[in-house]
């Protein structure tokens, strides 16, 4: 059963992959704009999910210490994937990486389809843990999945990618979080404390994400009113994973 339910949750959250198909039907401003609103409720569940759920089950199984240290690998190592793999996600039309226009859509999908393999390890890991964080982990993903992916197709279409083929190669990408998946569901028969080590670890990747890539972003509005609907937005977000997390604990 636990295994159904890894495997349905992310073939789920790579089905965000082919939202971006939407984009061509609207104008640019109406994109910029609900990209802002996404991108406040992913960084509210990817804070949320680290600090109300991933870090305090990590804390359930190994000393604080050990397990702070590992949060702040995990930071340090998405940190490192960033910036020498070059999955960036950038909103910003004038980004330095846009230069290399022709390599872009390349350097994207590998380094896309790394951070996804370790989204579905983070997934798997956190259904073997309990099956109310698997789902709360799955949502604060997804949450997280769309704006990016929304993002990750414009890269394609940019790097003069026609929208079939874009589209196809962002769903094949995002598909390779089954692989992380099954690497996780295969070694936890004989290693259960690959749970212990990738919580943390994980943690770290989502508060990385929040802090480094999505919040960034935030601020560069200077509208109050903007920001007082980012903020709420982001507060909803946080809400919503201890909602869920409340409503499928058991």
């Amino acid at each position: 059963m636990v295994v159904f339910e890894v495997l349905a949750s992310v073939f789920i959250v790579s089905l965000m992959s082919l939202l971006g198909i939407f984009t061509i039907y609207f104008k640019e401003e109406a994109v910029e704009k609900s990209l802002s609103v996404l991108i406040s409720l992913a960084a509210g569940t990817l804070l949320g999910a680290a600090f109300l759920d991933l870090i305090p089950e990590s804390l359930e199984l190994m000393e604080v210490k050990n397990a702070m240290i590992l949060v702040l690998l995990g930071f340090l190592l998405f940190f490192i994937l960033e910036k020498f793999i070059l999955w960036h996600h950038c909103h910003d039309k004038k980004c330095k990486h846009r230069e290399r226009r022709t390599a872009l859509p390349y350097l994207n999908i590998i380094g896309d389809g790394i951070h996804n393999i370790v989204d579905g390890m983070v997934i798997a890991v956190a259904y073997l843990t309990d099956p109310s964080l698997g789902i709360v982990t799955t949502i604060a993903i997804m949450m997280h999945e769309i704006p990016q992916e929304i993002g990750d197709f414009g890269i394609l279409l940019y790097g003069g990618l026609n929208r079939w083929t874009a589209l196809a190669l962002n769903f094949l990408t995002a598909l390779t979080a089954i692989i992380g998946a099954i690497v996780i569901l295969v070694l936890n028969v004989s290693f259960q404390s690959i749970t212990a080590l990738l919580l943390p670890l994980a943690a770290g990747h989502f508060i990385y994400i929040a802090a480094a890539d999505l919040i960034p972003e935030l601020q560069r509005t200077t509208s109050k009113k903007e920001s007082a609907m980012q903020l709420t937005l982001l507060i909803l977000g946080i809400l919503l994973v201890m909602f869920v997390g409340e409503a499928f604990k058991h």
